[in-house]
């Protein structure tokens, strides 16, 4: 069986078939790093690396490119907030999101474009949009003409355009032709950064930055787009409207990843359920985590619960188990390339993670019984398929990424991502914002990080729940 992807904009299973063969240039909608990475984050981080292990397993040479937009509305509004810098909202964020991806184990993406660095490649996409007759620039803002491109907006997300509301993503509304219209651009505002244009200054619209950055690096036209199901619409719909109506051929197939509730409910900051890496890391092992993020199926919607963390953590440990066991009575081996065939089909029937699991337990259990039956040729053949699929999913438990990550080596593995809370904690105390400086540290005490003021500075202790 051939690779097969569940494409959003065909709402249908298709074989893939990439534009050059043995080639694949996939695009993956990064962080907003207005805050630090949330479970729904990690989850989707760890989706779209299992993917690129698999395509990269059967043999492609995958170009990964995975953007961060480090600037945006959200960006501004918290660091007007705090009272820093807009800049160092977005790259201490964005640190806490690379150490969360290396944690997990997440192959990092061939390249990590951030918008701010790609000015250039949008001035000549709307450029190129206006001369087409699709874009105009109106009060310092440019805009897509959503009407010029009627028959076809609405595709992605099935919608019909006369059933749309306001894009609502700008206070100049009466600039605009149709309420519907979306920002390519945005004119400059008081204290806001801006970039130079032909049509005025001011800073990037969300949609343009993917579209610009997305065929920068991997051409017109493009393999695999992956993200959330909650960027569907308008940022994916809007992507595909500015790309195809600049002539671009864009991203053939559309994947999107389900969300992740906890206990039942939206993660939301209102509500205190938000859940975050070093709350993972209080309950489990960076492996089990990844385990557990990894194990349902991509498009589904997972529901995040302490049992069902807990359930996780035992089913990698029965792997953990086996793999340690067999290494020494057979020696760990070499992780072969080939993979049973059952676990292949799993994953070419649009990423079957379940499935494919099923076939690693399985494994496991029959070498389980060749261990307690003494029949070392059976063990070390379970032995080198078990780690050969738990190396595609990421979880080989002799990988060097998790074999130096055991309970005691925790705290360094936290460290970085702790620091980046604790920077911004002590920048709220000194400008005497007391409140949110204790509001930092209520919330490192809910995910299990204890911290203690001393004359010297901060201190901190994780304590493991």
């Amino acid at each position: 069986m051939s690779l097969r992807l569940y494409d959003t904009g065909t709402r249908s299973v298709r074989a893939f078939e990439p534009l050059e063969e043995g080639r694949v240039g996939m695009y993956v909608c990064g962080a907003t790093p207005q805050s630090t990475p949330h479970i729904g984050h990690l989850r989707s981080g760890v989706i779209y690396d299992v993917l690129l292990r698999w395509l990269r397993s059967s043999g492609y040479e995958v170009t990964a490119v995975r953007n961060v937009t480090d600037i945006d509305d959200k960006i501004l509004a918290v660091a007007a907030e705090r009272g820093v810098p807009w800049f160092a909202i977005a790259e201490g964020n964005q640190r806490a999101f690379t150490q969360g991806y290396d944690v997990l184990g997440c192959v990092p993406p061939t390249i990590e474009p951030r918008a701010t660095g790609h000015v250039p490649d949008m001035i000549v996409l709307m450029r190129r949009l206006i001369e087409r007759g699709h874009a105009y620039a109106a009060g310092g803002d440019v805009y897509f003409d959503v009407k010029s491109w009627a028959e076809e907006y609405g595709s992605l997300s099935n919608q019909r355009l006369e059933n749309m509301r306001s894009a609502g993503d700008t206070p100049n509304e009466d600039c605009k032709r149709d309420a519907r219209d979306f920002a390519l651009w945005k004119g400059a505002k008081p204290g806001e950064p801006f970039w130079e244009t032909p049509w005025g200054p001011g800073r990037p619209g969300w949609h343009l930055e993917c579209s610009a950055m997305s065929t920068r690096y991997l051409g017109a036209e493009f393999d695999i787009h992956g993200g959330g199901v909650d960027l569907i619409f308008p940022h994916h719909e809007n992507e595909i409207a500015q790309s195809r109506a600049a002539g671009d051929g864009f991203a053939r197939y559309w994947l999107h990843n389900g969300l992740l509730t906890v206990d039942g409910e939206k993660m939301s900051k209102s509500v205190g359920n938000v859940v975050s890496l070093p709350d993972l890391l209080g309950k489990a092992r960076p492996a089990e985590v990844r385990y557990y993020l990894a194990a349902a199926h991509y498009r589904s919607l997972m529901d995040y619960t302490d049992a069902a963390l807990v359930e996780a953590v035992s089913a990698y440990q029965r792997i953990e188990g086996f793999v340690t066991r067999a290494a020494e009575v057979v020696g760990p081996g070499t992780v072969p390339s080939q993979v049973p065939a059952p676990f292949a089909a799993a994953l070419d029937d649009d990423l079957g993670v379940p499935q494919a699991l099923a076939t690693l337990h399985e494994t496991v259990r029959e070498g389980n019984s060749a261990l307690a039956s003494g029949d070392e040729a059976v063990v070390r053949a379970r032995l080198a398929c078990v780690r050969a699929m738990a190396d595609v999913l990421g979880l080989d438990p002799l990988s060097a990424q998790w074999s130096q990550t055991g309970g005691d080596d925790l705290r360094p593995v936290v460290d970085a991502l702790v620091a980046v809370a604790l920077e911004q904690r002590q920048a709220a105390r000194a400008r005497k914002d007391y409140g949110a400086a204790d509001a930092i540290r209520d919330s490192l005490a809910e995910a299990g990080v204890v911290v203690e003021d001393t004359p010297h500075g901060a201190r901190w202790e994780l304590k493991r729940g």
